[in-house]
């Protein structure tokens, strides 16, 4: 994994390793399980103060990225699901009984099947529903979904998606590292599609370097992405006035981006840009989570086989 780190800023070197390496994580550079390297090889590699990596890394297992194991190393968290054979058990025995109901009744197992198929046949989940908490983030998850799928595309807070009139016919999804929460308020054995984040040091590699002096612009209304990306720019070399800030949700928010080299933004940014001047947008999601999802919605759409 690529790391930078900028010692003109005010931005502190641990928040600026901190950062990156939960971007690795959500974006599927560093994997689950992953050996991270030493404290002592960080510090040499990049000449950080081992106190400086060593706090990083007290942060990091503190919120659950990584684990710390004595004698050992340091890894990424790995994030096992949690099974459950309760509920599965519980659809063995309405099954059961369902067939055995049938028999007593004299339905034989062809007209039971094909019963079965015609009730399966009008109850497919007709849509996607983004779960998230960040209402702005939310907003750029559904564009960017709605732009790869022709299901519709719903969303919801957490706090609203155990319910049975908003889950009715939909396709729970939500980013992997709010996947476990999520999934704790969902009814049991409810289906959950998480999403992964594209690796926004290998996307942002391709731009660099960038002239030390030029002007870049960063745009968006989700005020992480701005965060982020101010803190991946300057760890990348990028001197903090050369930076202009704009939050898409304020009035007159594109004044001054024309003067720009170059504008970063989200995805969903980028569409409000036009005219603007060099755009650099910085799709949020994954293209295998994409494509998982085009997945899951074409075998929804396959007829079943007998």
């Amino acid at each position: 994994m690529q790391l930078w780190f900028s010692r003109r800023s005010e931005i502190s070197l641990r928040h600026q390793l901190v950062t990156q390496i939960i971007l690795g994580i959500l974006g599927n550079d560093l994997a689950p399980g992953e050996r991270l390297p030493s404290t002592r090889q960080l510090a040499r590699r990049f000449r950080l103060h081992p106190n400086t990596v060593s706090a990083a890394y007290r942060q990091l297992e503190q919120e659950d990225w990584i684990k710390l194991r004595r004698g050992s190393g340091v890894y990424v968290r790995e994030n096992q699901p949690q099974n459950s054979y309760s509920g599965a058990l519980l659809l063995d025995r309405l099954i059961a009984d369902f067939f055995r109901a049938a028999r007593e009744n004299g339905i034989s197992l062809a007209q039971l099947r094909a019963g079965v198929r015609q009730w399966l046949d009008l109850q497919p989940p007709d849509h996607f529903l983004v779960i998230e908490a960040d209402l702005e983030l939310r907003k750029i998850v559904v564009s960017e979904t709605q732009s790869a799928l022709t299901f519709p595309i719903a969303s919801c807070a957490p706090e609203e998606c155990g319910s049975a009139t908003v889950l009715a016919g939909a396709i729970p999804v939500a980013l992997v590292n709010r996947a476990e929460a999520i999934r704790a308020l969902l009814p049991r054995e409810t289906d959950l599609l998480t999403l992964r984040i594209n690796p926004v040091g290998k996307s942002l590699a391709a731009y660099l370097p960038a002239p030390s002096q030029a002007i870049v612009g960063i745009a968006s209304r989700w005020p992480t992405f701005l965060t982020t990306a101010r803190t991946m720019l300057i760890a990348a070399g990028l001197h903090p006035d050369c930076l202009v800030l704009r939050d898409a949700a304020k009035p007159n928010w594109q004044r001054g981006l024309k003067q720009t080299a170059a504008v970063v933004c989200d995805s969903l940014t980028a569409k409000a840009l036009d005219g603007i001047g060099r755009i650099l947008p910085f799709p949020l999601l994954s293209k295998s989570s994409l494509k998982e999802l085009q997945e899951y919605q074409q075998s929804i759409r396959s007829p079943l086989t007998p």
